[in-house]
């Protein structure tokens, strides 16, 4: 017999797969949407339907922008600095080293890190993106800010490796964010702070 109906449980388990919503909260989110009056329901069903239908991802840097635009609206400004590029694992990433107010070149997303044990190799990322746009474009500097990790050190070295040729220089953020950590969770601050003291790599 079952307990819960099948429109349930197939809402939890589509809540628990999101990164950090384990079983329980996953059936307090559902039973909230049931009982709850308000069009709350219905407004996150209509923004999930267009997550997917009005976004895609920029040609250029590979960001997420609405999907009516050619380019996203740093690859199409042309007050952006064209000599530096940052290169991030992640759309999340471009927005809080934008929050910092410390940098105004250019991005390129990776979509990722290099992790042989989770399966995650070169041709899984915009690596080679990355090495066509480096070729193509004249930059003077490549921030790789990857985040400071084992998988985030090891996509720095892989990229340094194949670049090493290249008459540019690269820098890593300074280690004023934590080892382990993640770009989307640091302050701003401490953002502004890593761009600041960047070193060369």
């Amino acid at each position: 017999m079952a307990l819960i109906p099948e429109s349930v449980q197939s809402l939890i388990d589509a809540f628990s797969r999101l990164p950090g919503i384990g079983p329980r909260t996953a059936s307090r989110l559902t039973y909230f949407l049931l009982k709850n009056e308000s069009d709350v329901g219905e407004e996150l069903a209509d923004a999930l339907t267009h997550l997917k239908s009005d976004t895609t991802y920029c040609p250029e840097c590979f960001n997420i922008m609405s999907a009516d635009k050619e380019r996203c609206d740093v690859c199409s400004s042309s007050g952006r600095d064209e000599d530096l590029l940052c290169v991030v694992e992640s759309p999340m990433d471009v927005i809080v080293i934008e929050q910092s107010g410390g940098y105004f070149g250019k991005y390129h997303v990776l979509h990722g890190a290099l992790s042989p044990i989770a399966g995650i190799h070169p041709e899984d990322l915009r690596l080679q993106e990355l090495f066509e746009r480096v070729e193509k474009d004249n930059f003077s500097e490549v921030i790789i800010a990857t985040n400071p990790s084992m998988e985030g050190d090891a996509t720095a070295l892989y990229i340094r490796k194949k670049l090493e040729n290249k008459p540019i220089r690269f820098t890593r953020l300074a280690r004023g964010l934590p080892v382990g950590g993640e770009l989307e969770y640091a302050d701003p601050n401490t953002l502004l702070r890593a761009l600041s003291g960047r070193q060369n790599f």
